[in-house]
């Protein structure tokens, strides 16, 4: 006769392991049936990679100035040379150590920006959706009032009141993103407040503030997730058009978008000092949008195939 020995049952802890290694998972597959999110991540990550390592990739100093190597152009055109591949601008300053050391830049703007409208838009919207009533009609129709100007006007009216700068074109940003986080989040607190979960946490005496944060909010994130995305991406070409018109980062700071209104009066001479910078505002905006489609698709289960 057989011994017949029971394994034991799995630990709490195993469960929400497992649960969560499936989720990763079937979110993992969603992801990555959209090829295009996954060349948009493969190439932020390689973003990332270049502006972490920054100082490893780029060939010379971004603020280092050649004035025997002036309006240089890229490498495999006449009169190039392959000390600066992609040229150099007007006081001969090399463009793809520029271009590099831009994308820390970029990313720190838009890990800012999201980040400050992000914090602020949910905890606003998560009032706003939870007690409603006057508190929601007063935040709301403020919100409505910025959202009724356009985005880079509105920027471009606090960074001239604040002051030209990166910091406070990051802050501009931000103020003119969170609109956007608040509305999301009040649609989607409003969709969940008269669930079962919450009503049972609420008979079973869960405070307001544990209520928001705990027992809605998680169930609020897929499309604030994808809006973050997104909201990333305008943040980036926000700072890209105030550096611009010369209220963003100021001269010499590699930032893509000053390195663009630098080079405006030599655009018919020199067309590089223009293209490479837009070409890599381009790919980011481009990527980042990519990525963000595939986050929705993964995110919104009315999105997912069975």
């Amino acid at each position: 006769m057989t011994d017949m020995t029971t394994k034991p049952a799995p630990s709490a802890r195993q469960v929400k392991r497992q649960t969560r290694n499936r989720m990763l998972a079937e979110f993992w597959f969603y992801f990555s049936e959209n090829r295009g999110a996954v060349i948009g991540l493969f190439v932020i990550l390689a973003l990332v990679v270049v502006a972490i390592f920054a100082p490893f990739f780029a060939p010379h100093e971004p603020t280092q100035q050649y004035r025997d190597a002036l309006l240089f152009p890229p490498a495999w055109q006449d009169g190039g040379s392959w000390e600066f591949i992609l040229g150099t601008d007007a006081v001969g300053r090399d463009i793809l150590s520029r271009l590099i050391f831009g994308a820390r830049f970029s990313l720190f703007i838009g890990v800012v920006v999201v980040g400050l409208a992000l914090l602020g838009g949910v905890s606003i919207g998560l009032i706003a959706g939870y007690f409603r009533g006057p508190v929601d009609t007063v935040i709301m129709r403020l919100m409505d009032v910025i959202l009724a100007f356009p985005s880079l006007l509105l920027a471009l009216v606090m960074v001239a009141v604040l002051g030209p700068g990166l910091l406070n074109a990051m802050i501009a940003i931000a103020i003119v993103l969170q609109p956007h986080f608040v509305r999301l989040t009040r649609a989607s607190v409003l969709n969940e407040l008269n669930r079962e979960y919450v009503i049972s946490a609420r008979v079973a005496g869960a405070s307001p503030f544990y209520l928001m944060t705990r027992t809605i909010l998680p169930n609020c994130l897929g499309p604030v997730i994808v809006q973050a995305t997104l909201s990333f991406s305008n943040a980036i070409l926000d700072a890209a058009a105030l550096g611009f018109l010369g209220m963003g980062a100021q001269p010499p700071t590699p930032e893509w978008g000053t390195m663009l209104a630098e080079a405006r009066e030599f655009i018919l001479r020199a067309w590089w000092v223009v293209t490479f910078p837009g070409l890599a505002i381009l790919i980011t905006v481009l990527a980042i949008n990519l990525m963000g489609d595939g986050l929705r698709d993964a995110l919104d289960p009315k999105l997912k195939r069975t």
